[in-house]
């Protein structure tokens, strides 16, 4: 049975925008038709399409590496901050105009039916939806009325895989600590952990990996290297890499199709490429 993938994080920051663009890219690279869905994006890095709706970038780039044009049904909400306390409000591409931190937080639940139907409309019209959460599912006071993690990995019944960065140091604690927070449905939600941001010798990171599948009772499906490649990010809190990008339209396109495959390959090097499969609920074809 097909199932949506969600990638959730313990923080902001960890690489989950990355690993949904490098997903799709490995799905799209395989046959299958893919989109990505994040369903309230906080980003003031957007793009606008064609017929002048505006949708986050991240989902933008998303959707180039699973090969399909950007459509706002991928971030059906985007909240553009004007303030340390308030944002604009996006709806399916299109300003509601500006609310309060606690404006929003009390209105976003009438919000949930234009959310589950942008979902729905994806997964009728692809093969697998790869959805990204925000921030951590483990932010116990914004957990009432969740519409972007656990709650709605629950309506859509996603299989989630929870991502760490260990580049600060902390990962372990990161992942158990999570873990430990969300209630036991929750967790049982989660069926696999991913440590991004690897850097040396993978053989002295693999006795803490035995530690953390024991403490944690999940299995970790792979260790992702610390990655140079251009793919834009909506977090501002996301590290910025300088790169020569081609001035030429065309070049520029051929120049991300290549940092898209470099991310698959990663991701086919280093995580359990069979075990993402059988969450999807779909046939490998390796």
């Amino acid at each position: 049975m097909r199932k949506p993938l969600m990638i959730q994080g313990t923080m902001s920051n960890v690489g989950k925008s990355l690993l949904v663009a490098g997903l799709c890219r490995v799905f799209y690279q395989d046959g299958y038709s893919v989109a990505p869905f994040k369903s309230q994006n906080m980003s003031s890095n957007s793009a606008a399409l064609e017929d002048g709706s505006i949708m986050a970038r991240a989902q933008v780039t998303q959707a180039e590496a699973a090969g399909i044009k950007p459509n706002v049904l991928m971030n059906p909400i985007l909240l553009k901050p004007s303030s340390n306390t308030g944002s604009e409000v996006i709806v399916l591409g299109r300003s509601r105009g500006r609310m309060s931190a606690a404006d929003y937080f009390n209105f976003r639940m009438t919000l949930l039916p234009e959310v589950m139907s942008a979902y729905q409309s994806l997964a009728d019209q692809h093969d697998v939806v790869i959805i990204e959460g925000a921030g951590s599912p483990a932010e116990i006071n914004l957990k009432q009325n969740d519409i972007v993690n656990m709650g709605l990995a629950n309506l859509t019944d996603a299989n989630v895989l929870l991502v760490g960065d260990i580049d600060p140091g902390g990962v372990f604690a990161q992942l158990v600590g999570t873990l430990v927070l969300l209630e036991e449905s929750e967790r049982d939600r989660i069926k696999g952990l991913v440590i991004n941001k690897f850097r040396g010798d993978i053989e002295l990171l693999k006795p803490g990996l035995s530690m953390l599948e024991e403490r944690a009772g999940k299995p970790v499906i792979g260790t992702l290297p610390y990655l140079s490649v251009y793919i834009e990010e909506e977090d501002s809190l996301s590290e910025k890499k300088d790169f020569d990008l081609p001035a030429d339209p065309d070049a520029l396109v051929a120049f991300k199709d290549s940092q898209y495959d470099i991310l698959a390959n990663a991701i086919r090097d280093n995580l359990d490429m069979r075990f993402i499969y059988d969450l999807a609920g779909l046939p490998a074809s390796f």
